[in-house]
Protein backbone atom coordinates (compact mmCIF):
# COMPACT_ATOMS: atom_id res chain seq x y z
CA UNK A 1 0.00 0.00 0.00
CA UNK A 2 1.58 3.25 -1.25
CA UNK A 3 1.91 6.17 1.49
CA UNK A 4 1.68 9.54 0.50
CA UNK A 5 3.43 11.03 3.56
CA UNK A 6 5.62 9.76 6.88
CA UNK A 7 5.93 11.35 9.95
CA UNK A 8 7.81 10.35 12.58
CA UNK A 9 6.01 11.11 16.23
CA UNK A 10 6.71 10.11 19.64
CA UNK A 11 4.25 10.07 21.81
CA UNK A 12 4.80 11.41 25.58
CA UNK A 13 2.95 13.15 28.14
CA UNK A 14 3.99 15.63 31.07
CA UNK A 15 2.25 15.52 34.24
CA UNK A 16 -0.41 14.13 32.54
CA UNK A 17 -1.06 16.44 29.78
CA UNK A 18 -0.25 14.51 26.16
CA UNK A 19 2.53 16.54 24.27
CA UNK A 20 3.33 14.25 21.46
CA UNK A 21 6.78 15.28 19.88
CA UNK A 22 7.71 15.53 15.34
CA UNK A 23 10.57 14.05 15.39
CA UNK A 24 10.67 13.38 11.35
CA UNK A 25 9.29 13.85 8.18
CA UNK A 26 9.18 17.62 7.95
CA UNK A 27 11.28 20.37 6.43
CA UNK A 28 12.67 23.72 7.47
CA UNK A 29 11.07 26.65 6.43
CA UNK A 30 11.92 30.28 6.03
CA UNK A 31 12.20 32.47 9.29
CA UNK A 32 14.84 34.84 10.32
CA UNK A 33 13.93 33.38 14.02
CA UNK A 34 11.29 30.53 15.88
CA UNK A 35 8.74 33.35 16.05
CA UNK A 36 8.88 33.62 12.28
CA UNK A 37 9.13 29.90 11.67
CA UNK A 38 5.90 29.13 13.36
CA UNK A 39 4.12 32.30 11.84
CA UNK A 40 5.12 30.41 8.58
CA UNK A 41 3.45 26.90 9.86
CA UNK A 42 0.29 29.11 11.21
CA UNK A 43 -0.17 30.76 7.68
CA UNK A 44 1.04 28.43 5.09
CA UNK A 45 1.37 24.67 6.79
CA UNK A 46 -1.42 24.41 9.35
CA UNK A 47 -2.25 21.30 7.28
CA UNK A 48 0.21 19.46 10.11
CA UNK A 49 -1.47 20.46 12.87
CA UNK A 50 -4.61 19.48 11.37
CA UNK A 51 -3.65 16.19 10.30
CA UNK A 52 -2.32 15.17 13.30
CA UNK A 53 -4.07 16.77 16.13
CA UNK A 54 -7.48 15.85 14.62
CA UNK A 55 -9.15 12.63 15.20
CA UNK A 56 -8.37 9.64 13.93
CA UNK A 57 -4.91 10.48 14.64
CA UNK A 58 -4.79 13.05 17.61
CA UNK A 59 -7.86 14.28 20.11
CA UNK A 60 -9.13 17.35 21.81
CA UNK A 61 -6.67 16.40 25.09
CA UNK A 62 -3.20 17.34 23.54
CA UNK A 63 -0.65 19.02 22.40
CA UNK A 64 1.66 18.88 19.29
CA UNK A 65 5.48 19.68 19.55
CA UNK A 66 7.63 19.94 16.01
CA UNK A 67 11.38 19.32 16.27
CA UNK A 68 13.02 22.28 13.88
CA UNK A 69 16.72 23.03 12.95
CA UNK A 70 17.41 26.30 15.79
CA UNK A 71 17.92 30.11 13.98
CA UNK A 72 20.16 30.84 17.24
CA UNK A 73 23.71 29.35 17.55
CA UNK A 74 22.84 28.95 21.21
CA UNK A 75 20.39 26.35 20.87
CA UNK A 76 20.85 22.65 20.74
CA UNK A 77 17.35 22.89 18.67
CA UNK A 78 14.38 24.42 17.95
CA UNK A 79 10.96 23.50 18.55
CA UNK A 80 7.57 24.68 17.40
CA UNK A 81 4.10 24.60 19.91
CA UNK A 82 0.65 23.60 18.62
CA UNK A 83 -2.55 23.49 20.52
CA UNK A 84 -5.94 23.02 18.59
CA UNK A 85 -6.48 27.08 18.57
CA UNK A 86 -3.33 28.37 18.67
CA UNK A 87 0.82 27.82 18.26
CA UNK A 88 1.60 29.15 22.15
CA UNK A 89 5.02 31.40 21.82
CA UNK A 90 6.00 28.78 24.76
CA UNK A 91 4.58 26.12 26.63
CA UNK A 92 7.00 24.48 30.08
CA UNK A 93 4.87 21.38 30.20
CA UNK A 94 5.98 20.87 26.17
CA UNK A 95 9.67 22.20 26.64
CA UNK A 96 9.78 19.44 28.96
CA UNK A 97 7.60 16.90 27.01
CA UNK A 98 10.60 18.19 23.92
CA UNK A 99 13.64 17.97 25.98
CA UNK A 100 12.64 14.70 27.10
CA UNK A 101 12.38 13.08 23.60
CA UNK A 102 15.30 14.93 22.57
CA UNK A 103 17.39 13.09 24.79
CA UNK A 104 15.96 9.65 24.96
CA UNK A 105 15.70 9.07 21.09
CA UNK A 106 19.32 10.46 21.33
CA UNK A 107 18.72 13.63 19.20
CA UNK A 108 21.16 15.51 21.73
CA UNK A 109 23.66 13.46 23.69
CA UNK A 110 22.58 12.68 26.70
CA UNK A 111 25.12 13.36 29.52
CA UNK A 112 24.73 10.90 33.14
CA UNK A 113 23.77 12.19 35.81
CA UNK A 114 22.99 15.50 34.47
CA UNK A 115 22.66 17.26 30.94
CA UNK A 116 22.23 20.52 30.63
CA UNK A 117 20.69 22.00 27.20
CA UNK A 118 19.51 24.89 25.56
CA UNK A 119 15.91 25.07 23.18
CA UNK A 120 14.83 28.38 20.92
CA UNK A 121 10.99 28.44 21.16
CA UNK A 122 9.26 30.78 19.65
CA UNK A 123 9.77 33.05 22.75
CA UNK A 124 13.05 32.99 23.00
CA UNK A 125 15.69 30.54 24.61
CA UNK A 126 14.80 28.03 27.58
CA UNK A 127 17.42 26.70 29.48
CA UNK A 128 16.89 22.80 30.56
CA UNK A 129 18.45 21.15 33.34
CA UNK A 130 17.52 17.04 32.92
CA UNK A 131 18.49 14.43 35.68
CA UNK A 132 19.11 11.14 33.49
CA UNK A 133 20.02 7.53 34.88
CA UNK A 134 20.45 5.09 32.21
CA UNK A 135 19.63 6.32 29.29
CA UNK A 136 16.26 7.97 30.59
CA UNK A 137 15.30 11.16 31.97
CA UNK A 138 14.11 10.89 35.45
CA UNK A 139 13.00 14.88 35.92
CA UNK A 140 13.62 18.09 33.97
CA UNK A 141 13.87 21.77 34.94
CA UNK A 142 13.68 24.73 32.83
CA UNK A 143 14.74 28.33 33.14
CA UNK A 144 11.31 30.29 31.17
CA UNK A 145 11.77 33.33 29.59
CA UNK A 146 11.15 36.20 32.04
CA UNK A 147 7.39 36.53 33.02
CA UNK A 148 6.17 40.07 34.22
CA UNK A 149 2.13 41.29 35.13
CA UNK A 150 0.31 43.43 32.79
CA UNK A 151 -2.15 44.43 34.95
CA UNK A 152 -3.62 43.26 38.80
CA UNK A 153 -7.37 43.41 39.76
CA UNK A 154 -8.57 44.50 36.15
CA UNK A 155 -12.30 44.75 35.92
CA UNK A 156 -14.35 42.98 33.36
CA UNK A 157 -17.96 42.45 32.53
CA UNK A 158 -18.91 39.47 31.92
CA UNK A 159 -22.06 38.39 30.69
CA UNK A 160 -24.28 36.38 33.43
CA UNK A 161 -22.69 38.72 35.54
CA UNK A 162 -24.55 41.63 37.47
CA UNK A 163 -20.69 42.55 38.93
CA UNK A 164 -17.17 43.23 37.14
CA UNK A 165 -15.40 39.80 37.34
CA UNK A 166 -11.28 40.76 38.35
CA UNK A 167 -8.39 39.46 36.18
CA UNK A 168 -4.58 39.47 35.95
CA UNK A 169 -3.08 39.93 33.33
CA UNK A 170 0.17 38.65 33.04
CA UNK A 171 3.22 37.24 30.15
CA UNK A 172 4.49 33.88 31.02
CA UNK A 173 5.38 32.40 27.66
CA UNK A 174 1.47 33.14 27.11
CA UNK A 175 -0.31 35.69 27.53
CA UNK A 176 -2.76 34.77 30.62
CA UNK A 177 -5.82 35.91 32.05
CA UNK A 178 -5.76 34.76 36.10
CA UNK A 179 -9.19 34.50 37.69
CA UNK A 180 -9.77 33.53 41.55
CA UNK A 181 -12.39 30.49 40.79
CA UNK A 182 -14.16 31.09 44.44
CA UNK A 183 -14.44 34.70 42.83
CA UNK A 184 -16.95 33.33 40.43
CA UNK A 185 -18.20 30.61 42.67
CA UNK A 186 -16.58 27.99 41.91
CA UNK A 187 -14.04 25.42 43.58
CA UNK A 188 -11.32 23.75 41.79
CA UNK A 189 -12.29 20.33 41.02
CA UNK A 190 -12.52 17.47 38.68
CA UNK A 191 -16.11 17.41 38.91
CA UNK A 192 -16.81 20.70 38.36
CA UNK A 193 -14.84 20.25 34.67
CA UNK A 194 -17.41 21.31 32.33
CA UNK A 195 -18.34 24.54 34.78
CA UNK A 196 -14.84 25.74 34.46
CA UNK A 197 -14.08 24.99 30.97
CA UNK A 198 -18.14 26.86 29.68
CA UNK A 199 -16.85 29.68 32.24
CA UNK A 200 -13.66 30.09 31.49
CA UNK A 201 -13.85 30.41 27.96
CA UNK A 202 -16.66 33.24 28.51
CA UNK A 203 -14.24 35.03 30.85
CA UNK A 204 -11.79 35.10 28.14
CA UNK A 205 -13.75 36.30 25.38
CA UNK A 206 -14.90 39.04 27.30
CA UNK A 207 -11.05 39.79 28.30
CA UNK A 208 -10.08 39.54 24.61
CA UNK A 209 -13.01 41.88 23.74
CA UNK A 210 -12.49 45.14 26.39
CA UNK A 211 -8.73 44.68 26.32
CA UNK A 212 -5.86 44.81 23.82
CA UNK A 213 -2.30 43.92 25.94
CA UNK A 214 0.84 43.77 23.31
CA UNK A 215 4.13 41.90 24.39
CA UNK A 216 6.60 45.12 24.50
CA UNK A 217 9.66 43.19 22.41
CA UNK A 218 7.47 41.38 19.76
CA UNK A 219 4.64 43.34 18.96
CA UNK A 220 3.13 40.39 16.79
CA UNK A 221 2.25 38.50 20.29
CA UNK A 222 -0.62 40.46 21.50
CA UNK A 223 -3.93 39.35 23.42
CA UNK A 224 -5.44 37.42 26.11
CA UNK A 225 -5.24 33.99 24.30
CA UNK A 226 -5.81 31.27 27.68
CA UNK A 227 -7.24 31.51 31.24
CA UNK A 228 -6.18 30.09 34.58
CA UNK A 229 -8.33 29.77 37.55
CA UNK A 230 -6.32 29.86 40.86
CA UNK A 231 -7.20 29.30 44.67
CA UNK A 232 -5.46 31.10 47.50
CA UNK A 233 -1.93 30.61 48.78
CA UNK A 234 -0.79 28.41 51.22
CA UNK A 235 2.16 28.81 53.31
CA UNK A 236 3.49 25.07 54.71
CA UNK A 237 6.46 26.01 56.31
CA UNK A 238 9.35 25.52 53.83
CA UNK A 239 7.42 26.63 50.90
CA UNK A 240 4.23 27.94 49.01
CA UNK A 241 1.09 25.86 47.98
CA UNK A 242 -1.04 26.51 45.35
CA UNK A 243 -3.89 24.95 42.91
CA UNK A 244 -4.74 25.83 39.78
CA UNK A 245 -6.11 24.63 36.46
CA UNK A 246 -5.71 26.24 33.07
CA UNK A 247 -8.64 26.11 30.30
CA UNK A 248 -7.59 25.56 27.27
CA UNK A 249 -9.37 26.43 23.74
CA UNK A 250 -11.90 25.18 22.44
CA UNK A 251 -12.47 23.46 25.62
CA UNK A 252 -10.73 21.37 27.81
CA UNK A 253 -8.85 21.50 31.37
CA UNK A 254 -4.77 21.56 31.20
CA UNK A 255 -4.00 17.77 32.94
CA UNK A 256 -0.86 19.47 33.76
CA UNK A 257 -0.24 22.27 36.48
CA UNK A 258 0.94 24.19 33.21
CA UNK A 259 4.33 25.64 32.93
CA UNK A 260 4.07 28.99 31.63
CA UNK A 261 0.99 29.19 33.72
CA UNK A 262 2.93 27.94 36.69
CA UNK A 263 5.45 30.98 35.92
CA UNK A 264 2.94 33.47 35.55
CA UNK A 265 1.34 33.02 38.82
CA UNK A 266 4.57 33.69 40.29
CA UNK A 267 4.76 36.58 38.51
CA UNK A 268 1.81 37.93 40.24
CA UNK A 269 2.40 36.30 43.24
CA UNK A 270 5.64 38.32 43.44
CA UNK A 271 4.52 41.48 42.56
CA UNK A 272 1.85 41.62 45.00
CA UNK A 273 4.64 40.59 47.67
CA UNK A 274 3.43 36.86 48.60
CA UNK A 275 6.65 35.10 46.94
CA UNK A 276 10.13 36.14 47.32
CA UNK A 277 13.18 35.31 44.78
CA UNK A 278 14.31 31.78 45.39
CA UNK A 279 11.15 31.35 47.72
CA UNK A 280 9.63 27.58 46.50
CA UNK A 281 6.84 27.27 44.92
CA UNK A 282 4.45 23.88 44.94
CA UNK A 283 1.92 24.54 41.89
CA UNK A 284 -0.73 21.31 41.57
CA UNK A 285 -2.70 20.81 38.63
CA UNK A 286 -6.56 19.50 38.18
CA UNK A 287 -5.23 15.49 38.26
CA UNK A 288 -3.15 16.46 41.35
CA UNK A 289 0.35 16.11 39.79
CA UNK A 290 2.88 19.12 40.63
CA UNK A 291 5.41 21.45 39.38
CA UNK A 292 7.90 22.84 41.87
CA UNK A 293 8.98 26.82 40.81
CA UNK A 294 11.05 29.42 42.18
CA UNK A 295 11.53 33.00 40.68
CA UNK A 296 15.85 33.20 39.93
CA UNK A 297 15.94 36.48 39.84
CA UNK A 298 14.89 40.02 38.44
CA UNK A 299 15.58 41.90 35.56
CA UNK A 300 14.22 44.72 33.55
CA UNK A 301 10.87 46.19 33.78
CA UNK A 302 9.08 45.46 30.24
CA UNK A 303 6.17 47.40 31.17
Amino acid sequence: MPFGRTLSVVGIHCAGEVCDVIVGGVLDVPGKNLYDKMMHFWAKADNLRNLLMNEPRGSSAMCLNLVIPPTNPKADAGFIIMEHEEYPPMSGANTIATATVLLETGMVPMQEPITNLTLETPAGLVHVTAECEAGKCKSAEFQNVPAFVFALDLEISVPGFDHPIKVDVVWGGMIYALVDAKSVGLDIESANGRQLVDLGERIKKAVQEQTDFVHPENPGIRGVSILQFTNGLKDVGSHKVALNTVVVSPGRLDRSPCGTGTCARMAVLHKRGQLAENETFHHTGIVETEFIGHIRGITKHLV
